[in-house]
């Protein structure tokens, strides 16, 4: 196990094999061509870094038409490169200098498959304060109460109680440096507000955008006001 722990920290350690992860963090699969750009760095060294990724089992392939499409394995992956920006703000927090991160990524963003930033750590807030998910040693659960209501919003449980992942889980938020929701409710929340218009993704970026009408909603369901940004 040490071994595989410093093959695998080797791995993503390396630069371009790192930008290559967080550039994966929003969940969209991308090609090896958008990975070069997004990483600045040439079709045949950024072929390299993706075959030495898939072949350790962090990434993997799609062939779709004439495009192949990189993403993460599973979603254990993206909670792990999540955990480790969690610590490089510990460190920036003890006041060592790091390159400035994007506003609106630290407001609002996609943390791979749920909601992050000052706003999914609010709303992960506002559920507690209602009771409809509460605290269990380390973990979340729903309440009978929060069932009900996530049911009311038009989120079914069964199918994703019988996914073979997290249901619900607290996730330490990089920039909040406190936790979000997690697992596949979380998932489920996330696609429910882009569906319905409260949130919108952004070109090349995770960060989202709040819109009129999610500013309305959230006010209405999660008891939050959100500002214009």
């Amino acid at each position: 196990m040490e071994n595989q722990f410093r093959e695998i920290a080797a791995l993503i350690g390396e630069p371009v094999r790192a930008s290559v992860m967080l550039a994966l963090m929003d969940g969209r699969a991308l090609t090896a061509t958008e990975l070069a750009v997004s990483t600045d760095s040439s079709p045949q060294n950024i072929s390299n870094h993706l075959g030495k990724l898939v072949q350790a089992g962090l990434l993997v392939v799609e062939n779709q038409s004439r495009h192949r499409y990189y993403r993460f394995s599973r979603q254990e992956v993206a909670y792990a490169i999540e955990a480790l920006a969690a610590l490089t703000s510990e460190t920036k927090s003890r006041g060592e200098k790091s390159t400035e991160v994007e506003p609106g990524i630290k407001y609002c963003r996609s943390c791979y498959d749920h909601l992050a930033g000052k706003v999914g750590v609010q709303i992960t807030d506002s559920l507690i304060r209602q009771k409809l998910i509460r605290k269990k040693n380390m973990d979340f659960e729903v309440t009978n109460k929060g069932k009900r209501w996530f049911a009311n919003l038009g989120i079914d449980f069964v199918p994703l109680q019988s996914l073979r992942r997290s249901f619900l889980r607290p996730c330490l938020d990089w920039s909040e440096r406190r936790y979000h929701m997690a697992g596949s409710l979380a998932c489920a929340l996330l696609e429910k507000m882009i569906s319905e218009d409260w949130l919108r993704k952004t070109r090349n970026s995770r960060a989202l955008i709040v819109t009129a009408k999610g500013q309305k909603y959230l006010k209405e369901f999660f008891l939050i006001e959100i500002a214009n940004r």
